[in-house]
C-alpha cells in the first residue's frame, strides 16, 4: 500500500452504518423510507451498502480538503497580491482579472483565470432577420458552410438555449456585406454578461524547456 493510499484512509470519515435499532430489534431504510429488518435485507443489497458508506467516508473528507486547499490558494495569492502592491506598485492581472504565477525556475505555475456567463438579448432577433436577408440575396452564391454555422447557431438546444459558440463562430467570419455588419453589431449589442466565475489551475514541468502538465484535481481527469 502505498503512503497517499495510507495517509488517505488514516483520513477516512466515520460514516454511519444505516442500521437503526427499534425496541432492541435492528433495521435498514429502504428508498422509500421504509424500514426493512435487517435480517430481511439480501446480502447483495448489504455488501454494496457497506462499500458505499466506506467510499463516502473517503470522498466526503477529500471534498473537504479540495474545498479548504481552493481558499487557501485564493488567500495566498491575494496575500502576495497586496505586498507586491504595497511594496513594489506592481498590479497583477489583466483588464478580466486573469493572472498568471510562475516560481523562479520556471518549471511551477499557477494560473487564475476569470470566464464570463454571457446571455444575449433581444437584438438577437435583429441580428438573425438581418442573416436571413444576406442569405436569401446570396442565395447560390453564399456558402454551404456559413448556412451551416448559422443554422446551428439559431437552432435551440432541449432548454431552449441558442448555441453560444456557434454565435460566437459567426462573428469570426469576414463578410463585407452592411448588412451582415449590422447583424454582427446587433450580436455584440445583445451580449450580456450575467455573472463569472474564477477558475484555477496548476501546471508543472520537469526544465525550463519542456512542456506543461496540468496538476490534476479533477477526479473525473486522473489517470
Amino acid at each position: 500500500m502505498t503512503a497517499a493510499v495510507q495517509e488517505a484512509r488514516t483520513d477516512a470519515q466515520a460514516i454511519d452504518d444505516g442500521v437503526q435499532v427499534l425496541n432492541g430489534k435492528q433495521y435498514m431504510a429502504d428508498a422509500k423510507g421504509n424500514l426493512v429488518p435487517l435480517e430481511l435485507v439480501k446480502p447483495q443489497d448489504k455488501l454494496e451498502d457497506e462499500t458505499v458508506r466506506k467510499i463516502f467516508g473517503y470522498a466526503v473528507p477529500l471534498s473537504d480538503q479540495v474545498s479548504r486547499f481552493k481558499g487557501h490558494t485564493f488567500t495566498d495569492l491575494g496575500e502576495l497580491d497586496a505586498l507586491l502592491e504595497q511594496d513594489f506598485g506592481a498590479r497583477r492581472g489583466g483588464k478580466k482579472g486573469n493572472k498568471t504565477y510562475r516560481s523562479l525556475d520556471g518549471c511551477k505555475m499557477v494560473k487564475v483565470r476569470v470566464s464570463d456567463f454571457i446571455d444575449f438579448g433581444p437584438q438577437l432577433q435583429i441580428a438573425k432577420s438581418l442573416i436571413d436577408e444576406c442569405l436569401n440575396e446570396w442565395a447560390a452564391d453564399s456558402r454551404p458552410e456559413i448556412r451551416a454555422i448559422v443554422t446551428r447557431a439559431f437552432n435551440t438546444d432541449k432548454e431552449g438555449q441558442i448555441n453560444r459558440s456557434e454565435i460566437f463562430m459567426l462573428l469570426r467570419l469576414e463578410i463585407e456585406d452592411q448588412r451582415w455588419q449590422r447583424a454582427m453589431g446587433a450580436i455584440r449589442d445583445a451580449m450580456r454578461i450575467t455573472g463569472s466565475k474564477t477558475y484555477i489551475n496548476f501546471y508543472q514541468r520537469s526544465a525550463p524547456d519542456a512542456a506543461w502538465e496540468l496538476v490534476t484535481i479533477d477526479l473525473a481527469k486522473v489517470a
